[in-house]
């Protein structure tokens, strides 16, 4: 965080003062101070920061490391310079984002972006950028990238080497300070650590990043195969048309026999009627003649009630077997012999 005061004059500073208030009404505390060329941190901030401005051209900017969440808020600047009863102000509002990942998964032949930003109030371009890589704590590091800004060129010299040529490039805003690179077509080999470094004239930032590669099965594309229309064949034509002919021919005499088949079925019925009440006649011939002359002599006492006088009848059933020997019969009527009737009633 930047704190440079600006003067004609050429006055020594004597007195540094950093102070950091969490909100409106919360209480300051200080970050750290500077008098008589010692430079105290303070409090929680212990260990975390440092006066990095040079002193001599009024510079009383301030380094702060390891940012927690609750570090945000407002940091308040204090110079003193020597014969002077004025004091410099200057104040910085510090907003913290989320923390980034410092591990990252990647699966082998894709891309990965790897970023490295450092984050200051001051309007200083940083001087190089380097990325060096690990792949073990006693490995020896390998160089992925260098950058090095050209004046008044946009775009700097960047170079790489070894198994990353032709594979890394520097995709971050070189004028915002970021380093940031995109790794392409990623080996099993790649996986490791990696270590950016950013300078900012004498100021120097690090970061590492732990890089996992995944194992992942190349996929092959599948083209289609365009199958073509096949041509039938002289033989294969015939056979077609053969069983369509067949198919023509048969189709009537089909339609025949199912009509021949209901009809059968719809005749079973009547006939089966039939002689089931033949057989029971058979069974029980003389219900049936007897009750065939109970309808008979209902009705013809029905008849006869009308009229005035009553005539009676006598009925004498004929079994089966008299009807089958009609010759035996009459000759017992010629001989003179008058069959046993029995009882009707």
């Amino acid at each position: 965080m930047g704190c440079v005061f600006q003067s004609t004059k050429e006055k020594r500073v004597t007195k540094v003062d950093w102070m950091f208030s969490s909100g409106e009404h919360s209480k300051d505390d200080y970050v750290l101070y500077y008098y008589a060329n010692f430079s105290v941190p303070m409090g929680r901030f212990r260990n975390r920061v440092h006066l990095v401005g040079d002193i001599s051209r009024n510079d009383g900017s301030l380094l702060l490391q390891n940012v927690e969440e609750a570090d945000q808020g407002t940091y308040t600047c204090e110079i003193r310079l020597e014969m002077e009863s004025r004091v410099f102000k200057k104040t910085v509002v510090l907003h913290v984002l989320p923390e980034e990942p410092k591990e990252l998964m990647v699966n082998v032949g894709d891309s990965i972006q790897m970023g490295c930003v450092v984050q200051s109030t001051e309007e200083k371009r940083m001087t190089k950028v380097d990325w060096m890589f690990s792949s073990g704590k006693h490995a020896k590091e390998e160089i992925v990238l260098h950058y090095y800004p050209k004046p008044n060129v946009p775009v700097g010299y960047t170079q790489n080497w070894g198994s990353f040529q032709n594979r890394v490039k520097l995709v971050g805003n070189t004028a915002r300070n970021d380093g940031s690179i995109m790794l392409q077509g990623v080996k099993e080999s790649d996986g490791g650590s990696y270590n950016c470094t950013i300078h900012l004239g004498n100021l120097t930032f690090r970061k590492t990043i732990v890089l996992k590669v995944n194992w992942k099965e190349p996929k092959t594309p599948v083209t289609p195969v365009v199958r073509r229309p096949e041509i039938l064949g002289g033989d294969q034509l015939v056979i077609i048309v053969g069983i369509v002919c067949a198919t023509i021919l048969l189709l009537p005499v089909l339609i025949l026999i199912v009509k021949r088949t209901h009809r059968n079925k719809s005749s079973v019925t009547p006939t089966a009627l039939v002689k089931s009440l033949e057989n029971t006649k058979k069974a029980h011939p003389e219900k049936h003649v007897y009750s065939s002359i109970a309808i008979c002599e209902v009705i013809k006492e029905e008849e006869s009630s009308e009229k005035s006088e009553a005539t009676y009848m006598t009925m004498h059933p004929v079994w089966p077997s008299q009807r089958s020997a009609p010759s035996n019969s009459l000759e017992n009527k010629s001989a003179g012999r008058i069959p046993k009737t029995k009882q009707a009633f």
